[in-house]
């Protein structure tokens, strides 16, 4: 990676990259590289561990994905937990709800809250809602325990499902969430391209239908990342992905970039790769 270019490497055999025009921020967690910077076609960036994390230009196209299917499909949606998410922009949607009375945010990397906090402010712009409470902390120690009062919605906002980022994403940490949960509570999480990784999707499928009655994943672009289409899961009891809250809705609908009732309908038709794959489990 020079200081001209920020490019990302899968697997050695796919290769993205964007033109720095200015960099903002460049240093090394306990946990990962952080890397951000400003380009021509997404405005600013952030990378983490050389990898396309999230972006001015395209960010609502995955947030608003990760965050409204299950906001409104949920019972109800008064207390809200988020893991990961460090840069803001998930917890941001959750709190445009105004049902919401509470978010709780763990995340394991205080350096990225800050440095998103100082150079990505127009994405996580909800710091400072009253409603949000961040921890600093282990998201899977933290859906371990057996204290906490349950939650209307659980959302995993991590890293992909590979690597470090694996702990999130096994058949005990489901099983946490799902203890966690409140009756008609929805766990929904970031579940990999089901193209390039689609090992990965499929064996996050697997070890959610493990853990949870009712499963359906659902896809939507993702501009900024090299696979171009991107999978979310929503994960219940029973709770019917396509029964929407009409008040709920209303309350975010015209203030979305790109989430609205047909898209949350559209997401979940699974295309014919997918299906056969599925009736495989």
């Amino acid at each position: 990676m020079s200081d001209d270019w920020f490019e990302e490497t899968y697997r050695e055999v796919f290769r993205v990259g964007l033109r720095v025009k200015k960099w903002f921020h460049r240093s090394q967690s306990e946990f990962q590289r952080i890397d951000i910077f400003d380009s021509e076609i997404f405005g600013r960036v952030l990378g983490l561990d050389g990898v396309l994390n999230t972006s001015e230009g395209a960010e609502a196209f995955y947030h608003e994905q990760m965050v409204h299917p299950a906001m409104v499909s949920a019972r109800s949606a008064r207390r809200v937990l988020l893991i990961g998410g460090g840069d803001g922009g998930t917890a941001r949607e959750v709190l445009r709800h105004p049902c919401v009375e509470s978010l709780v945010m763990v995340e394991i990397d205080g350096e990225v809250v800050e440095a998103c906090k100082r150079h990505l402010s127009t994405i996580g712009s909800a710091w400072e809602d009253p409603r949000l409470e961040l921890i600093i902390g282990d998201g899977a120690a933290y859906v371990a325990r057996g204290d906490l009062e349950p939650f209307d919605v659980i959302l995993l906002d991590g890293t992909d499902p590979e690597g470090p980022g694996e702990a999130l994403y096994t058949a005990n940490f489901y099983g946490n969430c799902r203890a966690r949960l409140a009756e008609g509570g929805v766990f929904a999480l970031q579940s990999a391209s089901p193209f390039i990784q689609r090992e990965i999707f499929f064996r996050a499928q697997a070890r959610l239908r493990a853990a949870f009655p009712s499963v359906h994943p659902y896809f939507g672009p993702a501009p900024l990342y090299c696979s171009g289409v991107w999978s979310w899961t929503h994960a219940s009891d029973g709770v019917d992905p396509l029964a929407i809250d009409e008040a709920r809705l209303a309350a975010i609908e015209a203030g979305c970039f790109y989430y609205n009732r047909e898209i949350h309908r559209a997401a979940f038709v699974q295309p014919n790769f997918i299906r056969q794959g599925l009736a495989k489990l």
